[in-house]
């Protein structure tokens, strides 16, 4: 084994175990090491199972989850992030967007991920130094109204990894549609995510990016602040199998489980969001992939569930989110916006 693969096998752990959630799960999904591209950098979004695709928010963040949710509304708004994620990983971004003309809207943004300091270890066993490896995403952003309620847009990012002596770079796109009945409360979104691919790898090994298709449902109860969001995700594979530990197993044991209501809620994100007013939101969330995915790594009762809550006074929002996947490690969001139209009026 070479030094690259030594080096790449302790970072892909760390990236399955952080940006996926499960090693077994990854591979049988076909994902590689740009699953980071999935972590949302909007807390809104988190706070809704980490896909917030079809939320409908003046918020420049959830671009870069589906870049139809960017329009003129957000005026000149920039939005800061940072993420604490399971363990020692940590990320940072800013976002800055404004519309342009009455039917367009344009962004761009960096965020930086850094997932703490590994060990590096030779053919033997024996300990080296440590790196830290990163990872900086460069987006850009335009969006533009097909009609009243129809609105698309295209997310263009440049990825640059560096893990030790070791770096790649990738391009990715993502295209988005957005309608929006604002009479009834209803939003629907689909997105094809993170198309694209290497231009210059690591080593001869190719990585994939992780394209995928995804749907997006929200919609408001009745005449109450309650909203129902639903995001499927994965659409491009139907078996989502995992891996679990039988009741009566020492522990070692494991089992894979792909039945068919299995893969079916694999897919499926729920949200049940409370606003009753457009200057405070309050969200829970239930992602059972995630759960499932947890179940090989002694997960909790959490495990799955997202909460977040969100505040917006005059020029200034801020936004927080939590999840708990695994009983010893935790993730926490946090988002700041400002919109500079309203600050200068």
């Amino acid at each position: 084994m070479n030094r690259f693969h030594r080096i790449a096998g302790v970072y892909a752990g760390a990236i399955f175990l952080m940006a996926s959630g499960a090693f077994h799960a990854s591979a049988a999904t076909g994902s590689s090491s740009y699953d980071f591209l999935n972590i949302p950098t909007s807390s809104h979004a988190y706070a809704l199972g980490g896909s917030g695709i079809a939320v409908i928010d003046d918020d420049v963040s959830l671009a870069d989850q589906n870049p139809a949710l960017l329009g003129p509304e957000i005026e000149k708004q920039v939005n800061f992030s940072y993420m604490h994620y399971m363990g020692a990983g940590n990320f940072a971004g800013v976002r800055y967007g404004q519309g342009a003309g009455e039917n367009s809207a344009w962004a761009v943004g960096m965020r930086y991920l850094n997932y703490g300091s590994l060990t590096e270890y030779d053919p033997s066993g024996i300990a080296g130094g440590n790196f830290s490896p990163s990872d900086i995403v460069f987006e850009g952003s335009y969006s533009r109204d097909i009609s009243s309620r129809w609105r698309g847009g295209v997310n263009l990012n440049l990825i640059y990894s560096h893990y030790h002596i070791y770096s790649a770079f990738a391009i990715s796109v993502d295209l988005g549609v957005n309608y929006y009945d604002d009479e009834h409360d209803l939003s629907f979104s689909v997105v094809v995510k993170n198309a694209g691919g290497q231009l210059k790898r690591f080593d001869k090994a190719y990585n994939r990016l992780p394209f995928d298709v995804q749907l997006g449902y929200m919609q408001g109860l009745g005449q109450s602040p309650f909203s129902l969001a639903i995001t499927a995700r994965h659409l491009t594979h139907w078996k989502l199998p995992y891996y679990t530990h039988p009741k009566d197993s020492d522990g070692d044991e494991q089992v894979l489980k792909s039945t068919f209501f299995s893969n079916f809620f694999r897919h499926l994100t729920f949200g049940l969001q409370y606003a009753p007013s457009e200057k405070l939101y309050l969200a829970l969330a239930y992602d059972y992939k995630k759960a499932t995915d947890m179940s090989t790594y002694q997960r909790n009762f959490f495990s799955g569930f997202s909460v977040g809550a969100g505040l917006r006074v005059r020029s200034f929002g801020i936004g927080v989110s939590f999840g708990m996947p695994h009983k010893s490690a935790t993730t926490l969001m946090l988002n700041l916006n400002c919109n500079f139209a309203e600050l200068l009026h």
